[in-house]
């Protein structure tokens, strides 16, 4: 029944994950808690994503504070507080810091699933996905594979 998955997190509350996570990602809305049609996370973009593809979900993503870097397809937008920007799926994109502090976004996948990924990123540990303090594509596709999501390797 719907209203058996009304959920309220008061400031600074975030729902609980499989696994510990940075606190830069708070998961608000997990896909099972809307029957997998969407995952809402409060994300400031520590680390740059590099170019990647999502294959079926598309990408929502709110700035709330400072700029948020976007490459997307063959050009490259700024996005201030306050702006909005949607990444449909099957299209390459790059998230990057535009400022300093870095920014804060409200980002909506739909379907779901996104935190997943995340955890799973997190299970396998930075020698598992970062080299010289960046997100390594190749190290990151194997598990970003399960997730339908491909990383652009140069």
């Amino acid at each position: 029944m719907s209203k058996d998955r009304f959920i309220l997190l008061n400031p600074g509350e975030v729902r609980p994950s499989r696994v510990p996570v940075p606190p830069v990602f708070a998961f608000k809305a997990r896909t099972e808690d809307t029957e997998g049609r969407l995952s809402l996370l409060e994300v400031i973009l520590a680390r740059d994503i590099p170019r990647h593809v999502h294959h079926v979900a598309d990408e929502c993503i709110y700035v709330l504070d400072g700029v948020l870097e976007v490459e997307f397809d063959d050009r490259v937008e700024h996005v201030a507080a306050g702006g909005f920007v949607l990444l449909p799926h099957g299209v390459p994109h790059a998230l990057r810091k535009g400022s300093t502090p870095p920014p804060r976004v409200i980002q909506i996948s739909t379907p779901g699933g996104w935190e997943c990924y995340l955890e799973d990123v997190f299970e396998a540990g930075p020698d598992a996905t970062v080299t010289d303090g960046q997100f390594d594509p190749k190290k990151l596709n194997p598990i970003a594979a399960k997730h339908e999501i491909t990383y652009e390797e140069r």
